[in-house]
């Protein structure tokens, strides 16, 4: 059994088997018995690298045993290993030739959080938002069957991931393709963990032998010549096999289950995997696992040690509270005020910070699980008998439920908030995981109002607004920390699409979307520029946009969303449309994906800086301009 350790240590851990091993070829020069001392160096590796850069911690703990296996049994990287999302890759990017890289986790120019395909040809599909494995991995394996190969495609999915309905949609169609794959559910629900121990394990060995096979095979053929006779022997087996495992829907489904086996017992685990590899059609193995095991404090709670950060450096400055936490805190409010609200999450409580709100209104918080789609669509039915319903969701994760956004919920024009948490660069987590999009995805659908607060108390009006306006609304706010303003406990609207005037300057007119409104104040300072917090990107406010139109020779518009198609691009409609001949410079996000790294360095480089809106002006009206 591997070993348990209780607390992270010090110095870089003597690991001299892992030492050995740069690549799965190297891995599969070990006897057996070594892996399980093996599992333990790699446990005890991962919880120094990743302590030293931050980064997904409890999910990778749990599948040290797993990973160890697949690469031994499996001929990786010409057997396709395809991982759902990715928060449990890391002892898979240890042993496939990254161990010293791991100090660069999620830094610029580093490792990645999760598996990409250009950082290395053992990370056979790129992903961050879950559910997509075995869809993946499905067309990998009918690829090679059409190809005349024999290459091998397995696909690593979690419990969680398990509930969006992608991976049911790929359950369903992967048997009638007649593609061979296999399926394994990385289960660490402790609801189930009775049905691990010998007698399961034994059946799975059994049922999983060539033996075992053969003797299937076989009397199917004998069988199918007696009329009735393969239909009931069928059903016997089902019968004996769903008495001692949960597997009858996949079964009714077209696969064949095994399990749930111990999927920290290794040598249980390569006997399944081996006998596993050459079955023809589609094979699903249910596996078992802790959470955060080996590590005592993440095993009690693994919802904490999900994630881990670096130890952070003292502030230079008191920052307000998370984001999050503001919407959080309106939620309860709001909810307390008006009977109406429901609150809806796609298995973000902790993230989207509803946990206080689930405490205080049980009754009237639904996390659907990872179904964004579900979600979306479930807001629209409540809306639809006069509830008023809150999706508190991320903004990339909001991409997914698209067609439910326009077809469900706007063209209809039912009462429904999205707080759109997570927009704009996210740092550490990459491209993935950015809300780049929302303002230009969100700004095409007829009925939508979308709101940009630039702080905390902002936040709260807009919240406030966009739940008391009748029909859809978004507010889209960043991950973090706020300027630390003081919050308003008023539950009152502002006026809907009415922009304030921050700053009164002459010639520059920054128009601002968003929390970039600190830098361009400071910028402004330098520039002498006019500064408008708008709050509104749909509708804008037209009327201060016609008076500033008048007496500015430029319009900057600043926002934290790619410049195609975004709040900028609204002002150029606007502009247009109205024949108002004002010269616009837009800054935002680039047309390329920002990589990870620090956000502050990250935004730099997108030129969302003091600097670099002083600098941008300056090239673009071809003077320089001298720090005040």
């Amino acid at each position: 059994m591997p070993k348990t350790f209780h607390e992270f240590p010090v110095e870089r851990p003597e690991t001299p088997l892992l030492d050995k091993v740069q690549t799965p070829a190297e891995l599969r020069l070990l006897s057996e018995a070594e892996l399980v001392s093996l599992a333990d160096e790699l446990r005890l590796f991962l919880l120094w690298s990743v302590a030293q850069t931050g980064g997904h911690f409890a999910a990778g703990l749990g599948v040290v045993e797993l990973t160890l296996a697949l690469h031994y049994v499996f001929d990786t990287p010409e057997d396709r290993l395809v991982w759902d999302v990715g928060h449990q890759a890391y002892p898979h990017k240890v042993l496939t030739g990254r161990r010293e890289q791991m100090q660069t986790l999620r830094q610029k120019d580093g490792l990645a959080a999760f598996p990409r395909r250009c950082e290395s040809e053992y990370d056979t599909f790129g992903v961050g938002h879950s559910s997509t494995s075995i869809s993946a991995a499905l067309g990998m394996a009918i690829a090679a069957k059409l190809q005349g190969s024999e290459r091998k495609t397995v696909a690593v999915i979690g419990d969680g991931a398990m509930t969006a309905g992608m991976a049911f949609e790929a359950l369903n169609h992967a048997p009638e393709t007649g593609a061979s794959m296999l399926v394994i559910l990385n289960d660490n629900d402790m609801s189930i963990s009775n049905n691990v121990g010998g007698l399961s394990n034994h059946l799975a060995k059994i049922l999983t032998s060539r033996t075992y096979s053969t003797m299937r095979e076989g009397s199917k053929k004998i069988l199918s010549r007696l009329p009735g006779a393969w239909e009931i022997a069928r059903k016997t087996e089902e019968h004996a096999k769903g008495f001692l495992a949960p597997g009858i829907m996949f079964e009714e489904l077209g696969w064949n289950y095994i399990g749930p086996i111990d999927g920290h017992d290794l040598p249980t685990l390569l006997v399944t995997l081996r006998n596993m590899r050459d079955l023809e059609g589609p094979q699903f193995l249910h596996v078992v696992t802790k959470k955060g095991k080996g590590f005592a404090p993440a095993e009690l709670d693994p919802i904490v040690y999900h994630a881990i950060s670096k130890k952070p450096a003292a502030p230079s400055k008191p920052s307000g509270p998370r984001y999050s936490a503001v919407f959080g805190q309106w939620l309860c409010d709001m909810a307390a005020h008006d009977e109406r609200l429901l609150g809806i999450t796609p298995a973000m409580k902790e993230g989207s910070d509803m946990i206080a709100f689930s405490e205080q209104f049980p009754e009237r918080y639904f996390d659907v699980a990872i179904a964004e789609q579900h979600a979306v669509t479930l807001a629209a039915g409540m809306a639809c008998e006069g509830a008023k319903p809150v999706v508190a969701i991320y903004s990339t994760f909001l991409q997914r439920a698209y067609d439910q956004l326009i077809h469900d919920v706007a063209v209809q024009d039912l009462d429904v908030l999205f707080a759109v948490d997570r927009a704009g660069l996210v740092g550490e987590d990459g491209p993935t995981h950015a809300g780049s999009f929302d303002i230009s995805y969100l700004r095409c659908i007829p009925n939508m109002v979308i709101m940009t607060p630039s702080d905390e108390n902002e936040l709260r009006l807009l919240l406030n607004t966009g739940y008391h306006h009748v029909g859809p609304a978004a507010v889209r706010y960043p991950r973090g920390t706020g300027p630390n303003v003081q919050i308003s406990s008023s539950l009152d609207s502002v006026e809907l699409g009415k922009a304030v005037l921050r700053r009164e300057g002459q010639g520059v007119a920054l128009l601002v979307f968003g929390v970039q409104l600190a830098v361009a104040l400071e910028a402004a300072e330098q520039l002498d520029a006019t500064v408008v917090d708008m709050r509104f990107v749909k509708p804008l406010d037209e009327g201060l946009l016609r008076r500033l139109a008048a007496d500015h020779a430029l319009f900057v518009t600043i926002e934290e969303n790619t410049v195609m198609g975004g709040a900028g691009s609204a002002v150029g409609e606007f502009l247009a449309a109205e024949q108002l001949q004002v010269p616009l410079l837009h800054m935002g996000l680039p047309d390329h994906y920002i990589e990870h790294g620090q956000p502050a360095q990250m935004l730099a480089d997108c030129g969302l800086s003091v600097a670099g809106i002083v600098q941008a002006v300056e090239q673009r009206l071809g003077v320089d301009i001298q720090p005040i």
